[in-house]
C-alpha cells in the first residue's frame, strides 16, 4: 500500500469558542484554494491548555490560533517565541515545529496596519498624533504596530488609568496617558482615531466618549466587528471621518497563519469578507 501524506490540521483554541468566526474564515480558504486540510475549533479550558498544545501535533496539527483567555498563557508554555509576541505579552498564532517545538507569534499588529492601508489607502502613519481607547490586549499590539509604522504620537486612555500607565512604561515616551473623563480631548488633532475596547459592541455597553473633536479627514478605525458598523463608527463618519471596521483586521491577522500552516497565500478581498459575514 502506498503510505498517505498526512492531512494537515489547524484550528482556534479559546473558552468559549463556539462565537469565533475564524473557522468560516478558514474554510473559505481552503476550498478556495482546493487545500487537502481542516480547521477545527476547540473549545479548551485553561487547566487543559498544556497538555492539549503537546498532544495535538501527534495527531497531525500543524498549528492553531489563539482566542481569549489563552494569548498570555501560551507564552508560558511555548518553546519559541517572536519577538512581536514578546513585546505584545501574547500570542494569537502558534506553529508546531517538525523539531516537536511550539512557536508562538502575534501577527495581530501587522493585521490592524494592514486593514488600515487596505481599508483607507490614503492613510498616512506619520501625519499626526494616534489616539487609543482601551489598553487591554488587543491595544498593546495596535500600539506596537502603530510605533513601528512611525505614528509620531500615542495618546490613549483606559477606563483603570494605571493599565495605560503601564502601557507607557512597556511601549516608552511616545505614550501620551489621559484620564479617562478627559478622553474626548486626545481627539483634537489626531490623525488616527482607534477603539480597541468592546464598547459598543452586540450585548456590551455603548461607546460614550463624546467625539465631537475628530478632525474631519482622520483614519477613524473601531475593533469591534459586531456590529459591523458600531456607534462610534457611524458618528465619526458624520463627522467627515474615514472609517474602518474591525472585521478586516480578523481577515488580515489570520492571513500569516494561514499560510504558514497550509501553503497558499490567501487573498483577502470582497468575497472573503462576504463568507465570513453569511457564516
Amino acid at each position: 500500500m502506498t503510505e498517505l501524506a498526512k492531512i494537515p490540521l489547524a484550528g482556534v483554541i479559546g473558552h468559549p469558542i463556539a462565537h469565533s468566526r475564524s473557522p468560516a474564515l478558514h474554510g473559505f480558504w481552503l476550498r478556495r484554494y482546493g487545500v487537502k486540510g481542516h480547521y477545527i475549533p476547540m473549545d479548551v479550558a485553561p487547566a487543559d491548555l498544556e497538555t492539549t498544545l503537546r498532544h495535538l501535533p501527534k495527531i497531525g496539527f500543524v498549528g492553531l490560533n489563539v482566542t481569549l483567555p489563552h494569548k498570555e498563557a501560551i507564552l508560558k508554555i511555548a518553546d519559541v517565541i517572536s519577538d512581536r509576541a514578546a513585546l505584545i505579552g501574547a500570542a494569537n498564532t502558534l506553529i508546531f515545529r517538525k523539531d516537536g517545538k511550539i512557536h508562538a507569534d502575534n501577527t495581530d499588529g501587522a493585521g490592524f496596519v494592514a486593514n488600515l492601508r487596505q481599508s483607507a489607502p490614503h492613510w498616512v502613519p506619520a501625519a499626526g498624533p494616534a489616539a487609543v481607547f482601551g489598553a487591554g490586549g488587543a491595544a498593546r499590539a495596535v500600539v506596537a504596530a502603530l510605533i513601528e509604522v512611525g505614528v509620531p504620537e500615542i495618546r490613549i486612555s483606559n477606563r483603570s488609568r494605571p493599565r495605560a500607565e503601564a502601557l507607557r512604561a512597556d511601549f516608552g515616551a511616545k505614550l501620551v496617558v489621559y484620564d479617562w473623563v478627559q478622553a474626548a480631548n486626545m481627539l483634537e488633532g489626531a490623525a488616527t482615531v482607534i477603539n480597541t475596547t468592546s464598547l459598543g459592541m452586540a450585548g456590551k455597553p455603548e461607546f460614550r466618549v463624546p467625539l465631537d473633536a475628530i478632525e474631519p479627514g482622520a483614519v477613524v478605525n473601531d475593533l469591534v466587528y459586531n456590529p459591523l458598523k458600531t456607534t462610534f463608527l457611524a458618528e465619526a463618519e458624520q463627522r467627515g471621518a474615514t472609517i474602518v471596521d474591525g472585521l478586516g483586521m480578523l481577515l488580515h491577522q489570520a492571513a500569516p497563519g494561514f499560510e504558514r500552516w497550509f501553503g497558499p497565500t490567501p487573498a483577502v478581498d470582497e468575497a472573503t469578507r462576504q463568507a465570513v459575514l453569511s457564516a
